[in-house]
């Protein structure tokens, strides 16, 4: 299975875990976004992301520019609410 299908299947079984009401409110706000234009501001694929610095796991503040120095870096983005 590519990994397509995979984000493809997730999406599905994600949207059946939500009421209806829920996935209008999400589906519409996805859209206002995709209409505003930002899509033409994201990073392409392959594109380098530019230097941050931002807290870890445990508050304490790090630097990409440091980290890649060690190696590849992988960047997560979780949304939600803590």
């Amino acid at each position: 299975m590519s990994l397509k299908e995979k984000l493809d299947a997730t999406r599905a079984a994600s949207a059946l875990r939500r009421p209806p009401e829920q996935r209008a409110i999400m589906e519409r706000a996805t859209n206002d976004l995709r209409a505003s234009g930002i899509l033409s501001k994201v990073t392409a694929v392959g594109q380098m992301a530019p230097s941050f610095d931002a807290q870890n796991y445990d508050g304490r503040t790090v630097s990409s520019s440091e980290l890649l120095a060690r190696g590849p870096l992988v960047v997560s983005f979780f949304r939600g609410a803590w």
